[in-house]
């Protein structure tokens, strides 16, 4: 390896590795602030190319990100490096990768719990999932050992202890708040009485909706990222789906629609951003007075349309909201689900009844 200083002052290595096909390759990188910073960076890229966990948990993430990048959506990759880079890189990240131990990891997470302003239990069991998520892929890959994350325990809970939703009455009288644009008016009905998800309704348009047979088809979402349109994949492949739309909702969309003047039939129907609905939302809520809930809440609020004012299965749900599992269904809203908890401890009586009568028979004969 050759380490020198250039004439602008800055620090350039030149280096030899050998590739997965066994092939020498010659590495040259400039621009380093110190002559270690450079010596560190080129023995890092050595190991990543030789798969050797002997490199600093920092050099590892490019390894995983260079790999994610090409499986998840934009945004999603986006979403994690923004936790990686804030919540993980600072403590682990000059840290070996092979000497991370549970120990450290706990330390981490009581740093974590103990922030001034504290985290959400969500988001620290988000935080932790992804850390987790970082070692099983070396586990899987690159032959780690074992998750220190997983040793340590986990931090957080998957879902809040109350979930934040409207009942019909507030949905209605949030709606007086956001009436006089017609455009914010639809694209709040739509959510609420159809669970669709808001990259999922910015993704509609003329072909997705089929007014004769009353359904909305859903095959893609939309985010806006960095200035860009970006459309993808729905965020499940259970995400494909077709969902019912009561009459009321048929009528409201078709005479929405008949407004847009001279759109095509692939173009979005509601040409606006999740941050602008978000806008529109607390404007809404301002002027109504009703309590304040997140954007994405109003999908909690179908849900619970659905299981507490209807009590509809849990399958339906799933399948309505596009749920991959329907686990995940079961143990977002399980507290919504009493009924049929009840219901299915009476069927267990009935069966053990069942079973003692059968009994009973077969012992007087």
């Amino acid at each position: 390896m050759t380490v020198k200083k250039e004439k602008n002052g800055k620090w350039s290595c030149q280096f030899y590795y050998q590739n997965a096909q066994g092939e020498r390759i010659k590495k040259h990188k400039r621009g380093f602030a110190t002559k270690k910073e450079a010596e560190n960076w080129a023995n890092d890229y050595i190991r990543q190319q030789s798969n050797n966990l002997d490199m600093t948990f920092a050099a590892f993430v490019e390894i995983y990100f260079n790999d994610m990048e090409n499986r998840l959506r934009e945004n999603t990759i986006r979403s994690k490096r923004y936790i990686v880079d804030l919540k993980l890189l600072p403590y682990f990240g000059k840290m070996k990768m092979a000497e991370i131990n549970a120990a450290q990891v706990r330390d981490w997470e009581s740093k974590m719990m103990a922030k001034k302003n504290g985290y959400s239990q969500t988001y620290l069991r988000t935080m932790f999932s992804q850390l987790s998520a970082i070692f099983n892929y070396a586990c899987n890959y690159y032959d780690l050992a074992s998750n220190p994350a997983k040793r340590a325990g986990t931090m957080g809970k998957d879902h809040a202890d109350e979930m934040n939703f409207w009942t019909r009455d507030e949905f209605e009288t949030f709606l007086t708040g956001v009436r006089d644009k017609h455009m914010s008016k639809m694209a709040f009905l739509t959510l609420y009485w159809t669970g669709l998800r808001i990259g999922e309704l910015l993704a509609l348009n003329f072909n997705d909706i089929d007014f004769e047979n009353k359904t909305i088809s859903v095959s893609k979402s939309y985010q806006r990222i960095e200035g860009r349109d970006v459309i993808t994949e729905p965020k499940t492949e259970k995400g494909k789906r077709v969902v019912t739309l009561p009459d009321f909702l048929v009528a409201e969309l078709k005479e929405y629609t008949s407004h847009l003047y001279g759109y095509m039939a692939t173009d979005r129907i509601f040409h606006c951003t999740k941050s602008y609905l978000e806008h529109e939302m607390l404007r809404g809520i301002k002027a109504s007075g009703v309590k304040r809930i997140r954007l994405h809440d109003l999908r909690h609020s179908h849900a619970s349309l659905l299981i507490s004012d209807m009590e509809q299965p849990a399958l339906l749900v799933a399948n309505r909201l596009g749920h991959e599992k329907i686990q995940t269904t079961l143990n977002t809203y399980a507290h919504l689900f009493p009924n049929q908890n009840r219901e299915l401890a009476d069927k267990l009586e009935e069966v053990y009844k069942k079973q003692k009568n059968y009994d009973k028979k077969k012992g007087n004969k």
